[in-house]
């Protein structure tokens, strides 16, 4: 008699078991190299491609520290994908296939969008690898090129991508000590 009330039970600790094996699933994003995209009158200037080339490594460690895997694309294989400035961030269909070969879950195309020595916008298309829905289409604002707008610039589209996901993330600046 024991026995038999006890399977129910071993069935629903077992039942709650892997469905919070799954909850805890890791969740992993390929980061592409951020892309400028200057309209200024001085386009590419050496501290703005300094600038774009931190978003990347800036966002990955981000993104870690809220429990992401991040998946490395080399440059090489990124380059390969690109058919020209701006085609991933465009075409997520062949950007889906680039994050599949790394296994990756998402896929983020960013560009920096620089339309003024005033201000730019950290732009990201978060994709999602398994069907190539576009699944984030993300804009933050920054005003100036100051490397500490830039890393809250960073933080600010942290937040919006991990909205999207799994809402496990809590910017420096907003954390409860």
């Amino acid at each position: 008699m024991n026995i038999k009330r006890g399977i129910p039970q071993v069935c629903c600790s077992l039942m709650l078991f892997f469905m919070s094996m799954c909850l805890f699933a890791e969740t992993k994003i390929a980061i592409l190299d951020f892309e400028l995209k200057d309209l200024t009158l001085a386009p590419r200037v050496p501290a703005e491609l300094k600038r774009t080339a931190s978003i990347k490594p800036l966002l990955e460690t981000e993104l870690k520290k809220a429990g992401y895997t991040i998946i490395n694309i080399d440059p090489k294989s990124q380059k390969r994908a690109e058919s020209g400035v701006g085609y991933l961030f465009d075409h997520h269909d062949e950007a889906a296939k680039l994050g599949n070969q790394f296994n990756a879950d998402y896929i983020l195309v960013g560009r920096l969008h620089k339309p003024s020595f005033l201000f730019s916008y950290l732009m990201g298309h978060l994709i999602r690898v398994d069907n190539a829905k576009l699944i984030g289409n993300y804009i933050s604002e920054a005003k100036g090129p100051n490397v500490k707008l830039t890393i809250k610039t960073v933080e600010s589209l942290t937040v919006k991508i991990d909205k999207t996901l799994d809402n496990r993330y809590t910017p420096p600046s907003k954390k409860q000590f």
